[in-house]
């Protein structure tokens, strides 16, 4: 399968005879411009308009916004509820989904805009994950650098793919990436134009990939 990134917490996945999946979709206000994209499923992690802009993507598809389990086109599709468990109030933070997706034996997950380190039993709902998608902008939106990197530690991924950080025309206050890589010990990666991946070319040891954002 292919992990293509559109900035912020767009990408879109895709494999051959398979649905092919974008997730929250962004709109002008990023200040960043989202390709005409075209997918089968759309995942919306949370109601806000730099990630539910279902409206700037070509044709028909089927639209995820909560929990639930799915199957769409060979790939199953499980959408958890994951917010602070000690702060369930009428009054708390709108529901952020987390979605998994299972590609012929990969699993990825995508964290929305999750703030909060998960619980013990939190952790054991995502179960095992191949490649983790990121949010490490921190700011107030998202995880920082230090709570993405514990984050890390916790789900022991595969493949570590950071998102929602500031990029040149991103218009949110966010940290750059580099901040994430210095808490994982690392030195500045190489962005790629994309990641493919498969069941037998995941690595043992946690890899972060670093993705260039795609404009077309």
């Amino acid at each position: 399968m292919e992990i293509t990134w559109y900035g912020h917490s767009c990408f879109r996945l895709a494999e051959r005879g398979a649905a092919a999946i974008v997730t929250d979709p962004y709109d002008k206000s990023l200040g960043l411009p989202l390709p005409r994209l075209k997918a089968d499923v759309v995942t919306i992690s949370n109601d806000a308009p730099d990630h539910n802009n279902v409206a700037a993507l070509r044709g028909e598809a089927r639209i995820l916004t909560g929990p639930g389990e799915y199957e769409v086109g060979g790939v199953f599709i499980t959408g958890i509820d994951v917010r602070p468990e000690k702060k369930r109030t009428k009054d708390e933070r709108p529901r952020n989904t987390v979605f998994l997706f299972e590609f012929d034996g990969v699993t990825v997950c995508h964290l929305g805009d999750l703030m909060h380190v998960p619980s013990q039993s939190q952790v054991e709902a995502l179960g095992q994950i191949n490649v983790l998608l990121l949010p490490v902008g921190g700011t107030g939106y998202t995880l920082n650098a230090a709570q993405a990197a514990e984050v890390v530690s916790l789900l022991e991924p595969n493949i570590v793919v950071p998102m929602h950080y500031k990029t040149r025309e991103v218009t949110l206050k966010l940290d750059p990436v580099s901040k994430f890589l210095k808490e994982m010990g690392l030195a500045d990666i190489q962005p790629q134009e994309s990641l493919k991946v498969a069941k037998s070319m995941l690595p043992e040891e946690t890899h972060v990939v670093i993705l260039e954002v795609h404009s077309a």
